[in-house]
């Protein structure tokens, strides 16, 4: 598929033109190149599918009736296919195709006979509003790419009290992503938490350090400290109107509870706890226990694996959990791409005291 045409210039455009007339097509030849427009031609749908595979158009010019495939089907394929803009022309339009023509998003309909002029009328103003919507589509990718760096940027602050790097953050919600895509969720909620996942663990920036960094086992007073960080985080990013800040906030509120309404901060069993929730709490939980931390080291794959394998349905969603241990190989290897897992031997390891409570638990 083309996602552009090269064409840098407003004015100057590759168009084709697929018509079953020979004397239209010469007619066509000419007036573009008057136009200044660069002008291939095709005979027919399938001769014009088979160049939109191989050369970037801008805009295609199609007749309704043509044989064995008419310019709707045509207009069809290319619109679901590539990045081109159709203008549909015939000299025998009936209503409902008029219909067809709109629902289809084409950018233009002409009527047969039609002066050239008009043509080039219509030509120039699909490609101004080509034009538009690539530099609106360009301004939003920038400003988006703008707002999720700053949303990183901040969650360091948090993070790097207790993580070795950054990387932390951008695998969760890459982890949490490729669940959500595994469940079948819609794409906007795959995007929306692939941005918020990482701001799970903001409310970290109000527990003192000497807890976070703490190396040996929490009390249960400290404890009690460092579970506020999911009141603390979800205070922080409340009363948004960012979709993404919105998960955010109901993500740091509840990854920390458990499918069997033993976790924290609200006791949520179930399907209580948000589906955003029960996606981060797993992804968090892999991420955490390949990692190194001030209190422990990293655990081996395949002791992460059996500790999750035994926590479905109690800590976490039997379904994602289920999804999670099918994708194993993915998650590791996600892991590796950001940040070497070490290669703790098995037979080596040794849990701290911290991590003999938290699986006793």
């Amino acid at each position: 598929m083309w996602k552009n045409s090269g064409n840098d210039s407003p004015h100057k455009a590759h168009i084709l033109i697929v018509d079953d007339e020979t004397a239209i097509l010469s007619m066509f030849q000419r007036a573009m190149k008057v136009a200044g427009h660069d002008c291939t031609v095709a005979p027919d749908g399938k001769s014009a599918l088979a160049l939109l595979s191989k050369i970037p158009f801008d805009v295609v010019i199609t007749d309704i009736n043509m044989p064995e495939m008419s310019g709707i089907e045509l207009a069809t394929q290319i619109l679901t296919h590539f990045f081109a803009d159709v203008i549909v022309m015939t000299g025998q339009a009936r209503g409902y195709q008029y219909d067809e023509i709109i629902n289809i998003g084409a950018s233009d309909f002409v009527e047969k006979p039609f002066s050239i002029q008009e043509i080039i009328l219509r030509i120039r103003r699909v490609l101004r509003e080509r034009r538009l919507k690539e530099e609106t589509k360009n301004a939003h990718e920038e400003l988006k790419e703008a707002y999720v760096d700053s949303i990183h940027r901040l969650v360091m602050a948090s993070e790097f009290k207790d993580e070795d790097t950054g990387d932390h953050i951008v695998r969760i919600g890459d982890y949490s992503a490729l669940i959500s895509q595994k469940l079948n969720q819609s794409d906007q909620f795959i995007e929306t938490i692939g941005f918020a996942a990482p701001m799970h663990d903001v409310g970290k920036i109000g527990i003192p350090d000497k807890i976070l960094l703490k190396p040996g086992k929490l009390t249960t007073d400290e404890f009690n400290v460092v579970k506020r960080h999911t009141l603390i985080g979800a205070k922080l990013l409340s009363r948004s109107k960012s979709r993404i800040l919105q998960m955010a906030e109901e993500i740091a509120l509840c990854h920390h509870e458990k499918f069997n309404g033993k976790g924290y901060p609200n006791g949520l069993s179930g399907e209580k706890i948000p589906l955003s929730g029960r996606i981060v709490a797993i992804a968090d939980t892999f991420d955490a226990l390949t990692s190194k931390r001030p209190y422990k080291d990293p655990y081996p794959p395949e002791m992460v694996h059996d500790i999750i394998r035994r926590e479905k349905g109690a800590h976490f969603d039997p379904d994602i959990t289920d999804i999670f241990l099918e994708n194993f190989d993915t998650f590791v290897k996600i892991r590796n791409e950001s940040g070497f897992l070490d290669q703790v031997s098995l037979k080596k390891f040794k849990l701290s005291e911290r991590d003999q409570i938290c699986i006793q638990t």
